[in-house]
């Protein structure tokens, strides 16, 4: 075959190779938002989620240590006040996840603009460990009055240093919510020496919680909460269920509870 014949059959199946790469959709690396509207998926998980009548948005904020997503899923109404619900800072608590993941996966809410985290710390929940894939306590790694800590409560090489935390805190600083939840196990009690004291009170009576000053055992060093309500205008505070809590109370009578304390409801479907 003649040289420049070749070189120009070359040219053509490259190509050819080239616009079967092209049309490929490549899913973006950064955030990305997933709307119930949108008639296709703009990410691979998407993809594979099953249709959630309650979600009006969906984003990975990040992803962990080992690489795993982070999601954060939109319920309600933008407009109203917006809170961010969170479970699972700590891998060995994982019971409390049930009642964002009811919400998420129920009917859909009106008189609130809610934000559910239900893995946090997705890494730590693959280990059944309290620390995330570096040994490190999330919740000692915010950089408002980090302090370096060792054993249970490792805060990591530096304020901030890990990737579940600096996805946190970059959500968190873009949508201001009024209000921040954090679930955890398996203390028995909601932290009413916080921001908004008044609001925890009421937020223990409806949970059926007994009201507690949560002091980390004296180790409150780099907490979300502190970090949250020294940055923000907003209030953060912390929730403790005990060690086994019962799958109803997780994932029906919990629910229920913190959207009436919210102010929000569930949509009752047309007759």
């Amino acid at each position: 075959m003649p040289a420049a014949t070749s070189g120009r059959r070359t040219a053509w199946w490259v190509a050819c190779l080239l616009g079967a790469v092209v049309s490929v959709v490549v899913a973006p690396a950064g955030p990305v938002w997933a709307a119930r509207t949108t008639t296709a998926p703009t990410t691979t998980v998407a993809a594979t989620v099953e249709p959630r009548p309650a979600v009006t948005g969906h984003r990975v904020i990040g992803r962990s240590v080992r690489g795993r997503p982070i999601h954060a899923w939109r319920l309600g109404e933008e407009g109203k006040t917006r809170v961010v619900l969170i479970s699972t800072m700590h891998g060995n608590e994982p019971h409390t996840r049930d009642i964002l993941r009811s919400l998420r996966d129920g009917a859909p809410i009106t008189g609130i603009d809610l934000w559910v985290i239900p893995t946090y710390n997705p890494d730590g929940i693959a280990r059944r460990s309290r620390r995330n894939a570096r040994g490190v306590d999330l919740n000692r790694n915010f950089p408002h009055q980090w302090v370096d800590l060792d054993g249970n409560y490792e805060s990591g090489r530096g304020p901030a240093s890990e990737p579940e935390t600096r996805a946190v805190m970059e959500f968190l600083e873009e949508i201001d919510p009024r209000r921040v939840i954090s679930f955890h196990q398996p203390l028995h009690g909601v932290d009413v020496d916080t921001k908004e004291p008044r609001f925890a009170r009421r937020l223990a009576r409806e949970l059926r919680l007994p009201r507690r000053s949560l002091d980390c055992g004296g180790l409150c060093h780099g907490t979300m909460t502190m970090w949250f309500n020294h940055h923000f205008g907003g209030s953060a505070l912390t929730v403790e269920y005990g060690a086994r809590p019962s799958r109803h109370r997780m994932r029906v009578e919990a629910p229920r509870q913190v959207l009436r304390v919210l102010g929000a409801r569930r949509q009752r479907s047309a007759a």
